[in-house]
């Protein structure tokens, strides 16, 4: 029998569905992001969860007690994303990526990129410049952090994700040390001159990471 010829196979990357839930209780959607992941197969769509949370702090799993100064009454919820301790409030956009990463071709290191440069490329349409780091994953503005990136990989697949800080009460970062950074200052969009909802931001997200995964979002 005589081998098949070489062919050329055309890669069609997979469609992301996208879901835009409002205000989430931070345990309930993560609860929701770990069982959508257990129970996914190889024919599940990938997810885009758009969504903000009531005002919580986050220590990530290898987050330390030390970079929590004084949280007052908002919880604190050890959780099983990479990094360390951060802060979700009103008016701060969550963006939730829950990817088969290898379905998709992305390594962990392609996926942070990713997500950086489509805060990056966004900020860029309101005319702020804005910069990546080495060894600090987000996205700041004049050395201010105004994205936080920390994801869990389990079996191939993606959850957490982002955190862009839009119009939202920033004192509680002062309460941390915001990603185990002593003195790290943040930054959010309405700070910067860029007058917008979460709902308009969330749908210049999700448009910029559509263009850069070079496939449609629905």
């Amino acid at each position: 029998m005589s081998a098949l010829p070489d062919t050329q196979i055309d890669y069609a990357p997979p469609t992301v569905r996208v879901r835009r839930l409002g205000r989430v209780d931070y345990t309930q959607a993560w609860r929701d992001m770990q069982a959508f992941t257990d129970a996914r197969t190889p024919a599940t769509s990938d997810e885009l969860w758009l969504l903000e949370h009531p005002p919580v702090f986050t220590l990530g799993r290898n987050g330390k007690q030390e970079h929590l100064l004084d949280t007052g009454d908002i919880p604190v919820i050890p959780v099983d994303r990479g990094g360390q301790v951060t802060y979700h409030g009103p008016g701060q956009l969550l963006a939730y990526t829950l990817f088969d990463l290898n379905r998709r071709r992305l390594g962990v290191t392609s996926l942070v990129r990713l997500l950086e440069q489509a805060v990056i490329d966004l900020l860029a349409d309101h005319g702020i410049g804005a910069q990546r780091r080495d060894k600090a994953p987000g996205v700041y503005v004049d050395n201010r952090k105004i994205a936080a990136l920390g994801l869990r990989i389990r079996k191939g697949c993606s959850f957490h994700g982002l955190s862009l800080n839009v119009d939202m009460d920033l004192t509680p970062f002062s309460m941390i040390n915001p990603c185990g950074f002593a003195g790290l200052q943040v930054a959010q969009m309405a700070d910067l001159g860029i007058t917008t909802t979460l709902d308009r931001v969330a749908t210049e997200f999700h448009q910029q990471l559509e263009r850069l995964l070079d496939n449609p979002i629905t």
